[in-house]
């Protein structure tokens, strides 16, 4: 659906013909170099249980490749608030994967009043991107995205389909948003510190074989935030791809318990 956020037309993903902003709601946000699609397994899972679902296409991304791309995690975060606001949600449980992880957290941080929960999946804080990944994500970008599908995946994942439809969606993005994605996960230094400032029931879902994100570079987040921890066995840094049905029930299970306990 189309939504005006701040005076521009935005496409968010919806399950439904017409949005029911009073449902429970689900935020998706990807990470960087993709776009919604990256969470049609779980938008068709979480809606099947009754849950309101928007899966976001960052300014700049998917179908709002004209939107001018945000250059921070909190530039990107206060414009998640403003689809909420525009899609007239009182608040949402934010769910990211990656730099959409950072975003959520930032979400909850920034707008506690908005966000009622989050899932990080992928995270780690501070998520470092090494000088010469950087240098290739803005000198060449085939070559850094054809690296990035690879590392992505579990070494049983790396030719699978889910690996093919990876790699199709990073190249479908406009030039220049790998290198601003990137350089903006590098720039985020207050993770800890946001974490700190969460007063919202919190998630961590990660890869056992996660190279890009490892499991251990989420430990300091996930005591800050007290937040429980799912680590899924053989799945890679793609999770969503590799292990779509355990990443969708833990998502539905969290989702479901933590709006039980404001009930």
């Amino acid at each position: 659906m189309q939504l005006n956020v701040h005076g521009q037309s935005c496409f968010v993903s919806c399950p439904d013909k017409a949005f029911d902003a009073g449902r429970p709601t689900v935020v998706l946000v990807h990470g960087a170099q993709l776009d919604h699609s990256v969470w049609d397994a779980q938008v068709q899972g979480l809606a099947g249980r009754g849950f309101g679902v928007l899966a976001v296409d960052l300014p700049g991304h998917g179908r709002n490749r004209d939107m001018a791309t945000l250059s921070s995690v909190e530039a990107m975060a206060d414009w998640i608030i403003k689809v909420l606001e525009s899609a007239g949600v009182r608040s949402a449980t934010v769910v990211g994967h990656s730099m959409g992880s950072l975003i959520a957290l930032e979400c909850a941080a920034r707008h506690p009043a908005r966000v009622n929960g989050i899932a990080l999946l992928a995270t780690a804080v501070p998520m470092k991107v090494a000088p010469a990944l950087l240098d290739a994500a803005r000198d060449d970008e085939p070559g850094a995205m054809a690296k990035i599908n690879v590392w992505s995946h579990s070494k049983e994942a790396a030719t699978s389909a889910a690996a093919d439809v990876n790699l199709r969606t990073m190249q479908a993005q406009k030039p220049g948003v790998l290198h601003n994605d990137f350089a903006a996960c590098n720039d985020y230094t207050t993770g800890i510190a946001s974490a700190a400032a969460v007063r919202c029931p919190a998630l961590l879902i990660g890869g056992e074989r996660d190279v890009m994100t490892p499991p251990k570079a989420a430990s300091e987040l996930a005591a800050t935030l007290g937040s429980s921890r799912i680590i899924i066995p053989g799945a890679g840094h793609n999770l969503m791809g590799e292990a779509p049905v355990a990443v969708t029930d833990a998502l539905v299970n969290f989702v479901t318990d933590h709006c039980k306990a404001t009930t």
